[in-house]
């Protein structure tokens, strides 16, 4: 069963600011080791936090998306094996459910993989099991802090690629789904990249897709761009066509779940009816992703699995119906866009473009060295 308590970020001995709000810590308290999470359901009116004690916690939590986000979901999964490992459960069935708790996010099982990793390899050189769940959580802190340092790495990346793009800056952005400091242990992904052009003085505006059903741009996105005071407008989904129509969008930045060998992109449904009408307007169409989500394993756009996520999350909301008793709806979580409709994808160790398989696999593997810019 799953054994979770909520907290507010101002009570309890996890007490912030809000200025300090983490979206993801390990904490030590007395009755033992916890994985904390800033409860991303609950925003953008409420900002509470989840005490996991145990991995069936941290599982509902990501089946429900209090967390979520690929990176962080990375991170997530590499504190859950951490976090069973410490606490004396079965390190080896913790990995396998937390692997498969979302099937679209290839980052989830890397940082899964990683921490599992890391424990067998103390166990098979003799080290007690204490030992082993101390080198488990050391690696779950390593990826942590390699992904803020991916996310700085991109976010320099990204805004001299906009500088090479879009000369001139006074970008407006449009991005879809959330991408900033909510999924990453660093800044974020495509919205690290804009708030480095707002820093700079260089953004006029940021578009911010609502994406429904879960509304994770209205919810998350706009949160983070208000407190960052970024100047944003929000539109819905389906608005997004009379923007690029009056010219008001100079590039499209997004994130993504996953990316195939080929450079076809998983991410946020709603995705690729974006990159069809960036081509159409002749509109840069980025993706800012970590090379985690790479998965070389996966050769193309049609072998990457899309979840499917239940029907009430279109036909309801807030509990109450918004379409007929009984209505079926189709609710993919991810939408697949090709590598021909991608302008380039941005990483931390270099940036791809035109997308092709080879500029790719020139990256390296997750975690090596960075490289300079694969651009064509």
């Amino acid at each position: 069963m799953a054994d979770h308590s909520v907290v507010s970020v101002a009570d309890g001995p996890w007490k912030q600011t809000r200025e300090e709000v983490s979206v993801l810590r390990w904490e030590e308290p007395p009755e033992g080791p916890v994985l904390i999470l800033l409860d991303q359901t609950r925003l953008p009116t409420e900002e509470v936090e989840l005490v996991c004690t145990d991995v069936p916690a941290l599982l509902e939590a990501i089946r429900t998306l209090a967390v979520r986000g690929a990176p962080l979901l990375g991170i997530a999964g590499a504190y859950g094996v951490a976090l069973a490992a410490v606490r004396g459960y079965d390190v080896d069935e913790a990995a396998e459910l937390l692997a498969r708790a979302r099937p679209t996010a290839v980052n989830l099982g890397y940082g899964v993989r990683r921490a599992a990793a890391a424990y067998r390899r103390a166990l098979a050189e003799g080290m007690a099991p204490e030992r082993a769940a101390a080198a488990a959580l050391a690696e779950a802190r390593g990826l942590h802090a390699e992904d803020a340092e991916a996310s700085a790495a991109m976010a320099r990346r990204g805004l001299e690629l906009l500088g090479e793009l879009v000369p001139g800056g006074g970008y407006q952005l449009l991005t879809h789904c959330n991408t900033g400091a909510l999924v990453s242990g660093g800044e974020g992904t495509a919205l690290a990249v804009v708030l480095a052009a707002h820093r700079a003085g260089q953004l006029r505006r940021l578009w911010v897709d609502e994406t429904r059903p879960l509304l994770q741009g209205a919810r998350l996105t706009a949160y983070e761009a208000a407190r960052t005071g970024m100047a944003y407008t929000l539109l819905a989904d389906n608005a997004a066509g009379s923007l690029f129509s009056a010219g008001e969008v100079d590039a499209v930045l997004i994130g993504a779940d996953r990316i195939a060998a080929d450079g076809s992109v998983a991410n946020k449904v709603g995705s690729y009816p974006l990159a069809v009408l960036a081509r159409y307007h002749r509109v840069p169409f980025i993706v800012v992703a970590p090379t985690t989500t790479i998965d070389p394993g996966t050769l193309d756009g049609a072998s990457i699995e899309v979840e499917q996520r239940a029907g009430h999350e279109v036909t309801e909301w807030a509990a109450r119906p918004v379409a007929p008793l009984g209505t079926q709806a189709y609710n993919p979580a991810f939408d697949i866009t090709p590598a021909d409709l991608i302008t380039a994808i941005v990483t931390e160790n270099g940036v791809v473009s035109p997308v092709t398989a080879d500029a790719l696999a020139a990256l390296g593997a997750p975690g090596a060295p960075g490289h300079d810019q694969v651009m064509g």
